[in-house]
């Protein structure tokens, strides 16, 4: 039996020797260390298998597998493995250095009321956050259900038939939508005209994309847009592909853009309009006055704002663009019974299928917090959600007008809930007073007279006196604090353009609004989907272990849930230190200098380090180094990624192990020299093998002017014993979701943090914390790539309670089991199916490919046909056809 004060991790041996006594002072450990939680074979258990593919101790095993030039020689320097309770109130501790006031600074992100019902039965149910990306249907027919009336909300309430199911954040899906405007084109167009009055980060994240994907965007008041749609194209000659509106604008403002939305159809351009749901559901939609493509966050539909994420993002459509919409899109279909079924109808795959002509790298989206948004609609209904808006436009339009009688002049005309105001004092004066009274308002610093307040489901006839207060404390000669009921009771009607549409239709939002019906109804589903709560989930390539309930707990805590992204720094000082040290973490496992936490998915980490090494050889003025190496069984997102970062994709064959073949990647870099900018390589490779030519591979590349880029999906084989600083990377992206224990969301959130070497330091994204930086920051090497500074920031504390938890020791034994898993796992299995590669002496790393292509040929039995039966059992199926088609690719994790 383990002791308390060693938590299974120290090395086992066969034959294992007797426990040694026990210190009379062994008593003062922690009991609740939670190694051995989370590592599921027991020291028994790991000696049979040991013993069972021929090794002596998990030692032996390692150094059969890993090549020893790599090896790490030293522990990793973070700490030793700490107790669950200990470490909560350490958490606590740090988490209390926040300062939670309520903030009405808009701009994208809004306080909401997330159902009781909905926090406890999805957010906070492994049932609902363990499982992976629905492309089993048969084992995901509740999440796409779910999915599916997410997809029906935004498209009801954006007036556009067709939706996809979510994206990662409103400012990446506008890029997004700006690449789909470029594609529908046919690429023959790359000019996109962004309104000067989208919300900052938007602007930002959008000129972070064109930029380095060889567009030109200009950003315009929209009356010169009007000028420039009217010529068909810019002064330079430029024809314009598509346009981005901002509806309501970040400043509050509801325009009729419907002269726009003419002038953009006469000359051919798209119209993306940016917008908010809840606004939606008062005035009228994009779809009823000429729009082509709406985004926004459904993030005021019961998500916490999470100092800026996760939420979930949405792209809206006409079905004549189906083809183009990134992202995944859920249909209905019938059974061979005629029963209804859902599926991917259109789904990410589509697009890394074709790798150098992907127009999208999205892979991950947001799909449980999508759930969360789509299931806050269910649950409130048309009725409700029209009650809810209508309740926050008329406490502002009181707040308003109890502003004008302070001598606050209200600069928004039609507004929903936002207003900007000017103040014939200083308005960081009113600010300040504000913050003293408990709340955020907005101010920018551009214009020493402007603020603005942007209320929402939280706000309470309370706030708005606080905020007529707050102005009275400053400027007293305003007058007295208005009287809210006399203010209320003599408004006139509402001057706002009114929806004429009926939304919500379908009965799922008019069937489950009392609790009990909502609560049978989120169980219904959850009973229809398999997730870590029912099986091993032996995906290779995704690393589906657990997710730990103490690792969990924090991302309901509001100190880190109730932040919003531009809260002032003074008020995130936890967060800030819980960012450090989680930087310094990662830096320590993977041998790097620096950190951004910033990229928001697996797929926005890659596109972050390929910015960030063409900007390094823009640096030295070498511009022209714009050519991408990537291995045939590389990921589809790595050349999907290249190209939307604006690399030429030029592919490196495999030897017949599986290995790069060096010679060509050789040929390649000779060929390429004098444009090569980057090899993208996954260690240990895509089949399951840490190939032995690493460092060699690392040398030819850079001997040829270029840099490294190691994807890191691969990571749960090296933590702890080798590191990709030392093998020769330069830069490389960690999948929090997949080795640091973020739960997969039934796919996403995720988060793609990237450290890079020393040299590269300078060019990791634009972290902008105040709205004023926006402003005059706009000469970053690359600039921000998420709309939020630190991307989906309420779920990092997980991956910092996992590394805590584990400690250096830990984290090592848990990939030595990983790795063991993988081989016991193969040595049972290789009798009956062949490996399709291994490594030297026989061994794969965490993950194996097992070949089911004979039982095709001999009996037509296909590898589909193998993952139906393993559904038929209750097991969720491995990894299918990928990357060799009909193979299945088996990872079991440490856990199982």
């Amino acid at each position: 039996m383990e002791t308390a004060s060693e938590p299974q991790i120290r090395s086992v041996s066969r034959p294992q020797a007797t426990e040694p006594a026990r210190p009379e002072a062994s008593f003062w450990p922690a009991e609740d260390t939670f190694v051995r939680r989370h590592i599921g074979p027991s020291s028994d258990e790991i000696e049979a298998m040991l013993e069972r593919i021929g090794c002596d101790s998990l030692e032996d095993l390692i150094d059969q597998t890993i090549p020893a030039a790599i090896r790490l020689k030293r522990p990793l320097r973070l700490g030793d493995p700490r107790g669950e309770h200990e470490l909560l109130a350490e958490l606590r501790r740090i988490s209390s250095k926040n300062k939670v006031l309520r903030s009405f600074i808009g701009k994208g992100y809004y306080g909401t009321v997330t159902p009781a019902v909905i926090q406890r039965n999805i957010l906070e149910n492994p049932g609902w956050y363990t499982q992976y990306t629905p492309y089993q249907a048969e084992i995901s027919q509740g999440r796409l259900e779910a999915l599916l009336n997410f997809q029906t909300m935004v498209a009801d309430l954006t007036g556009l038939p067709l939706a996809n199911a979510s994206m990662l954040d409103e400012a990446t899906a506008a890029a997004e939508a700006m690449f789909m405007c470029r594609a529908v084109h046919e690429q023959a167009r790359h000019t996109f005209v962004v309104a000067e009055d989208c919300h900052p980060q938007t602007i930002a994240v959008v000129r972070t994309r064109a930029r380095f994907a060889g567009m030109k965007l200009a950003v315009l008041p929209t009356t010169e847009m009007l000028d420039v749609l009217g010529r068909g194209h810019l002064a330079s000659g430029e024809d314009v592909c598509g346009i981005l509106l901002q509806y309501p604008t970040t400043d509050g403002r509801i325009e009729d853009y419907r002269s726009i939305a003419r002038a953009a159809r006469d000359c051919g351009a798209l119209v993306v309009v940016a917008t908010d749901l809840l606004a939606l559901t008062l005035i009228p939609p994009p779809g009823d006055w000429g729009a082509d493509v709406a985004v926004g966050s459904s993030q005021r539909f019961g998500v916490p704002m999470g100092f800026g994420g996760p939420h979930a993002a949405f792209m809206a459509t006409k079905t004549e663009y189906a083809r183009r919409l990134p992202g995944r899109l859920i249909g209905v279909s019938r059974d061979a019974h005629g029963n209804p079924a859902y599926r991917l109808t259109l789904q990410t795959r589509e697009q890394h299928i074709r790798r150098d002509r992907a127009t999208s790298n999205i892979c991950t989206a947001q799909v449980l917090l999508a759930i969360m948004a789509g299931m806050y609609a269910v649950y409130h209904g048309p009725h409700g959600l029209k009650q809810i808006a209508e309740r926050v436009h008329g406490l502002t339009r009181t707040l308003a007008a109890g502003l004008e009688q302070l001598k606050q002049e209200v600069r928004t005309a039609a507004y929903f809930d936002t207003i900007t105001l000017e103040t014939e004092g200083s308005a960081r004066r009113i600010v300040d007073a504000a913050r003293r009274r408990g709340y955020n308002v907005g101010w920018d610093g551009s214009n020493p007279r402007r603020w603005w307040v942007s209320l929402d489901e939280t706000a309470t006839r309370e706030d708005v006196i606080e905020l007529w207060r707050a102005v009275v404390d400053v400027e007293p000669a305003a007058g007295p604090v208005p009287c809210f009921e006399e203010i209320a009771a003599g408004l006139s009607a509402p001057t706002i353009a009114t929806r004429k549409s009926a939304f919500l239709t379908h009965p799922v939002f008019n069937r489950y609004h009392s609790e009990h019906e909502l609560l049978r109804y989120i169980f219904k589903l959850m009973a229809r989907d398999l997730s870590l709560c029912q099986s091993m989930i032996p995906l290779g390539s995704c690393t589906m272990k657990l997710n730990g309930t103490s690792e969990m707990l924090p991302v309901s805590w509001p100190e880190f849930s109730s932040l919003h992204p531009f809260a002032p720094a003074d008020q995130t000082r936890g967060y800030q230190t819980l960012f450090r040290q989680l930087e310094k973490w990662l830096c320590e496992i993977t041998g790097f200098a620096a950190c951004s936490l910033q990229p928001n998915a697996g797929s926005q980490g890659e596109y972050a380090g390929l910015l960030a090494i063409r900007a390094y050889h823009e640096s030295l003025g070498q511009q022209h180094r714009d050519v991408c190496l990537i291995p045939t069984s590389a990921h589809g997102t790595n050349p999907a990624s290249a190209v939307v970062a604006g690399f030429k994709v030029v592919a490196v064959a495999c030897d017949a192990a599986g290995n790069v073949d060096i010679e060509d990647l050789k040929l390649k870099s000779g060929q390429y020299r004098n444009s090569l900018a980057a090899l993208m390589i996954t260690y240990p490779s895509t089949h399951g093998v840490f190939e032995e030519g690493i460092r060699e591979i690392c040398r030819i590349v850079h001997d040829a002017g270029g840099l490294v880029y190691m994807d890191g999906a691969n990571m749960n084989a090296q933590v702890g014993l080798c590191r990709p600083g030392d093998i020769g990377a330069d830069v490389c992206h960690l999948n929090l979701h997949k080795t640091f224990c973020i739960p997969h969301g039934g796919g996403g959130p995720g988060m793609g943090p990237i450290c890079v070497a020393k040299p590269l330091k300078k060019f990791l994204p634009a972290v902008m914390t105040d709205l004023g930086q926006y402003l005059a920051q706009k000469d970053h090497p690359i600039g921000p790539v998420a709309a939020a500074p630190y991307g989906s920031a309420s779920i990092l504390p997980i991956s910092w309670m996992y590394i805590a938890l584990m400690g250096s020791a830990g984290l090592t034994r848990a990939t030595q089991v990983a790795i063991l898993n993988a081989n016991y796992m193969a040595a049972r299995l290789k009798d009956h199916y062949s490996l399709v590669y291994c490594g030297r002496n026989g061994r794969v790393a965490h993950e194996f490919i097992i070949d089911c292509r004979p039982f095709q040929q001999s009996a037509g039995v296909t590898v589909e046909d193998i993952a139906k039966r393993l559904i038929d059992y209750g097991f969720h199926a491995p990894t299918m056809s990928w990357p060799v088609a009909g193979t299945l690719m088996i990872e079991p994790t440490e856990s199982e």
